[in-house]
């Protein structure tokens, strides 16, 4: 017990730091050594860590991955991109169009791989149009958390809780759909609302398009196959399945060589998952004990409104995947637990919004506008990124608990 204590305390400390200090050692690695040592120490057996790890999860990012990268790769995102820019003639309804296209996407295409693609592309376009960039990137990442909120596929810990829960696709979007939707109609009405010298005025935008390199016959088969796999998403059957098949025949093709896929796909997060299921595996099996689950139970969290707060305090304390499986035993007590599983998905996701450090698709966008030349300070981001939280959350509570 005292060793997965230690090992279980050490591993979310590294991985709310970001790295441990003095190595070269990151989050995935953090959790690779922390589900190491737990099998090392005996806390686990061999055989019982491997079945900790729940590959439906695993393939469906897997999955959701490869076809994001065919997606960016055939030149897709571009021709949105550049599809937008011609029709937005205002600024607000730039950051409208913005704010749209990373919700939308995110919502269905896992918003950390949408922060990668749109950064640079409206990056790139807020400069042409000689615009003040830092609102316009903004819009980016705050869409991309509250749109993510909508489905099982936006974001990782939607993907671990559309698993843990077994609640049908479109159940789950049923259910916070709405929630997102007001979500991003806050996000343009704050983000305006705090960049009045960049969005009141009558002056309109040039509308000169961006030039978009792209493959015709590549995007044409990503788009129907993204289609198709929504759709099927839609119609009940297992996500998991449905996004491998995609994008296992995504990789079919003679246009583009497979490696350049592989380049795309985020290795370390997928590794961070399998040591993070170990590691709290381990913790349930030798700390979790029914009297200690039942003290826990004191806390009410079956109250939806404290479970929302701690949720989205935890996912800010240690980010929001780790948080979603620190609750996962706990939520396995609650009487409503689908119902449970849906407010800490809304929480964990909205709650990224709160600091540029609350997700790693702030992080994303940030990195990349500095890459640019573009600094948003933590100040910048948190002014916009608070209230929306606060006002988020608050929606998203008052929504779930209308029944």
């Amino acid at each position: 017990m005292l060793a997965a204590i230690v090992i279980f305390s050490a591993t979310y400390l590294v991985i709310a730091i970001g790295k441990l200090p003095g190595f070269h050692l990151d989050r995935a690695g953090a959790a690779l050594v922390g589900a190491s040592l737990m099998v090392g120490f005996g806390v686990i057996p061999l055989e019982e860590a491997y079945k900790a790890i729940d590959f439906d999860t695993i393939a469906l990012l897997l999955g959701m991955m490869i076809v994001v990268a065919n997606l960016r790769l055939s030149g897709f995102f571009r021709l949105v991109n550049s599809w937008v820019v011609t029709r937005a003639h205002h600024p607000l309804l730039l950051l409208a169009a913005v704010t749209l296209v990373s919700g939308v996407l995110s919502a269905f295409l896992v918003n950390d791989t949408i922060c990668l693609v749109l950064t640079p592309l409206v990056l790139e376009l807020v400069l042409l149009l000689e615009r003040n960039p830092v609102p316009y990137l903004l819009a980016v990442a705050l869409a991309s958390n509250v749109g993510s909120t909508a489905t099982i596929t936006g974001n990782p810990q939607n993907i671990m809780i559309g698993s843990f829960s077994h609640l049908p696709y479109g159940a789950f979007a049923g259910a916070l759909a709405p929630v997102s939707a007001a979500g991003l109609v806050l996000t343009v009405g704050l983000l305006a609302l705090f960049y009045p010298r960049e969005f009141w005025t009558r002056e309109r935008l040039r509308g000169q398009a961006l030039a978009a390199r792209y493959n015709r016959p590549l995007v044409l088969k990503s788009v129907l196959i993204t289609l198709g796999m929504v759709a099927a998403f839609f119609l009940g059957q297992a996500p998991a399945k449905v996004a491998i098949v995609a994008g296992a025949l995504l990789l079919l093709t003679r246009r583009m060589k497979s490696e350049k896929v592989y380049r795309e796909i985020d290795w370390p997060l997928l590794v961070m998952f399998c040591g993070l299921f170990i590691v709290v595996a381990a913790l349930e099996r030798s700390v979790l004990s029914p009297d200690i689950l039942n003290a826990i139970g004191a806390l009410h969290l079956d109250r939806l409104p404290r479970l929302a707060i701690v949720t989205a305090a935890l996912s800010n304390l240690v980010s929001n995947v780790p948080a979603v499986l620190v609750l996962k035993p706990f939520i396995g007590q609650l009487p409503d637990q689908q119902r449970a599983w849906l407010a800490v998905a809304m929480a964990s996701t909205l709650a990224g919004n709160f600091t540029i450090l609350g997700s790693v698709a702030n992080l994303i966008v940030v990195q990349r506008a500095r890459q640019h030349g573009v600094a948003i300070g933590f100040w910048e981001y948190f002014k916009v990124g608070a209230p929306l939280t606060v006002l988020t959350i608050l929606l998203g509570i008052l929504w779930l608990a209308r029944g």
